[in-house]
C-alpha cells in the first residue's frame, strides 16, 4: 500500500459497485481510511441491502486498510448529514468527499413519468448537494478539503432516454463551479469528472 493519503479520511458514495468501488480501492490503496456508503439497490434504486457496502470494506481491511459501511440514502438531507457523520464517529475528521452514488431510470422525454424524473434528480443533483453541504461546514472550519463530483458524458448529448440523468448530471457541473468558487477561499477544492468523457 501506498502512503500518499495517510492519515487522510474520505467518503465515497455510491461506492459498493462499479466506479465508486473503484474509487474506493484507489484511495485505500494510498492510506486513506474510508466511508464506504452504499444503499444497496438496484441500478433504478429500488431494493437495497448492506452487502455491497460490506464486501468493500472486506476488501479494504483485507489490503491493511481501514473502512466503515454506510447505508443512508444521499437522496435525503438526513442521509447526507448520517454520511458524513459516519466519517466523524469513525475517524474523527474528514478530508475527501467523492460524489458518485447514482440511479438511472432511462426513457424517452416524451413517455417520462414525473416519478422517473424526480427520483434520478434527487440521488443524483440532490445527492451532491446532501453531502456537500454538510461536509463543507467541516471542511471551511479546517481550511481544507478535497470534493469530487461525478457528471457524465450524458449530459453532453452522447446518449440517449436518459433527459432526467443528463439534466441532473449538467446540473452537477454548475453545482462544482459554484462550489469550487464559495469554498476556494477556504482552502476547499471542487472538481468534477466525467468517466469516458
Amino acid at each position: 500500500m501506498g502512503d500518499r493519503l495517510k492519515g487522510k479520511v474520505a467518503i465515497v458514495t455510491g461506492s459498493g459497485r462499479g466506479i465508486g468501488r473503484g474509487e474506493a480501492l484507489a484511495l485505500a490503496s494510498e492510506g486513506a481510511k474510508l466511508v464506504i456508503n452504499d444503499l444497496g439497490g438496484s441500478t433504478d434504486g429500488t431494493g437495497g441491502g448492506t452487502t455491497p457496502a460490506e464486501d468493500v470494506v472486506a476488501e479494504i481491511k483485507k489490503m491493511g486498510g481501514e473502512a466503515v459501511p454506510n447505508y443512508d440514502s444521499v437522496a435525503t438531507e438526513e442521509g447526507g448529514e448520517n454520511i458524513v457523520k459516519t466519517a466523524i464517529d469513525a475517524f474523527g475528521k474528514l478530508d475527501i468527499l467523492v460524489n458518485n452514488a447514482g440511479i438511472l431510470r432511462d426513457t424517452m422525454v416524451f413517455n417520462m413519468t414525473e416519478e422517473q424524473w424526480d427520483a434520478v434528480i434527487k440521488v443524483h443533483l440532490y445527492g451532491h448537494y446532501h453531502t456537500i453541504k454538510p461536509a463543507s461546514v467541516l471542511m471551511r472550519q479546517q481550511r481544507s478539503g478535497r470534493i469530487i463530483n461525478t457528471s457524465s458524458v450524458a449530459g453532453l448529448g452522447t446518449t440517449f432516454g436518459q433527459a432526467n440523468y443528463g439534466a441532473a448530471k449538467e446540473g452537477i457541473v454548475g453545482l462544482t463551479r459554484k462550489v469550487a468558487q464559495d469554498l476556494g477561499k477556504y482552502g476547499v477544492t471542487c472538481n468534477a469528472i466525467r468517466p469516458n468523457a
